[in-house]
């Protein structure tokens, strides 16, 4: 049996350019690589999987590339490049620090900082997690970090950057990477489908990169799940089924049946996605997402960031027109204090057939204080 591939790995980034949604530092590194002034010391930090270890690998190939290109990406050709490629560059050093967060492994480090490159003119230390270090370890650290020889870089990378003490802080160029968006995850990811020969929708494709909340990384690991469970071919139906998702139908239909004023068809809806296996909690938070939609579809303006496909981009505008922008900012808000109230709440079914029943009879709510008003 032959050894399996992930995605993540797969099809990791070589260059600066293949770098998905991080083009802000990527531009920033080589403006600062352009005029030859490479700092000593980066922080990268962001949320987790969005390519904080990947560009800090690219930048450590990219130093001791001997064939640069014109747009300072890596020939991948040179002795340096292929050596980094095969993970047998003695240039390059990575370390863990969640679980090599002692001052012994610091100072194992800062022992291996004082030996010259062998080949090239940079010995990069790549320090992942850099957080999970010990204050000791950050005391012990902080000389070598502030004057490090010539020939050392080092590239720290973190996911919280609010514990790391002020003091190494100030000795790092600090660089923030964000959230992918939607749209740049769906893209990346129908590329790999198709070096892949996958036939994947293009809902499912949208439902992976939701689901995987910014980080490509986990957006990799969710497509590997739905590519493994198929036969060339990923349908919609199939990555709600496997991710526990609930399917959209049932939220344009409960809606529906609210602005219809028929609760019972509300209540028996809801007991139907309660039957399913899905908890009350998960419902709600999907059905404020749906009407979080509704209200941007109401407005040409912010249509734009609707994320979904096509055809049920086309469903939500349909929707929005038969739903008042009162009644959706009405039921988000109902559906918010619904949410607050589950974490304390008995019974989580009453709870949440009481927030439906709001959201149905709210049209007639509005009437009555008009009337009160009027008298």
């Amino acid at each position: 049996m032959s050894k399996y591939l992930v995605s993540a790995r797969k099809y990791r980034p070589t260059t600066f350019d293949e770098v998905v949604g991080q083009e802000h530092v990527a531009s920033t590194i080589k403006q600062a690589l352009k005029k030859e002034q490479l700092a000593h010391a980066y922080l990268f930090c962001g949320p987790r999987g969005v390519g904080k270890t990947t560009c800090a690998r690219i930048l450590a190939a990219v130093v001791n590339c001997e064939n640069l290109s014109e747009n300072f990406e890596p020939c991948r050709e040179c002795s340096s490049c292929k050596a980094f490629s095969n993970n047998a560059s003695f240039n390059i050093i990575e370390l863990d620090a969640a679980s090599n967060n002692s001052v012994e492994h610091i100072r194992n480090l800062i022992e291996q900082v004082r030996f010259q490159p062998q080949h090239g003119k940079y010995k990069v230390f790549i320090i992942d997690e850099v957080h999970m270090l010990s204050t000791a370890a950050f005391n012990a650290f902080l000389k070598t970090l502030e004057e490090p020889p010539s020939y050392a870089i080092f590239i720290l990378a973190t996911t919280e950057k609010h514990k790391i003490i002020p003091t190494i802080l100030s000795r790092c160029q600090i660089y923030d990477f964000k959230r992918i968006q939607q749209a740049d995850i769906v893209k990346q990811l129908e590329h790999i489908a198709k070096q892949e020969n996958l036939d994947i929708d293009s809902e499912a494709l949208n439902v992976i990169a939701e689901k995987a909340d910014g980080a490509m990384r986990d957006a990799l690991s969710i497509y590997d799940r739905m590519a493994s469970t198929s036969d060339g071919k990923v349908e919609y139906k199939t990555v709600l089924t496997n991710l526990n998702i609930l399917d959209y139908d049932h939220y344009f239909e409960i809606i529906d049946h609210c602005l219809q004023e028929d609760l019972p068809k509300v209540i028996l809806g809801f007991n139907e996605i309660l039957h399913n296996g899905f908890e009350p909690t998960i419902f709600i938070q999907g059905l404020s997402s749906h009407l979080r939609r509704l209200m941007l579809a109401k407005d040409a303006q912010t249509q734009s960031l609707l994320t979904v496909g096509d055809t049920l981009k086309a469903r939500y505008l349909e929707q929005a027109k038969l739903s008042t922008l009162a009644f959706i900012l009405s039921s988000i808000n109902v559906l918010n204090n619904a949410e607050m109230q589950l974490q304390r709440s008995v019974n989580k079914k009453l709870t949440t057939e009481i927030a439906l029943s709001k959201m149905t009879f709210f049209s007639r709510v509005v009437d009555l204080k008009k009337k009160e008003e009027l008298v």
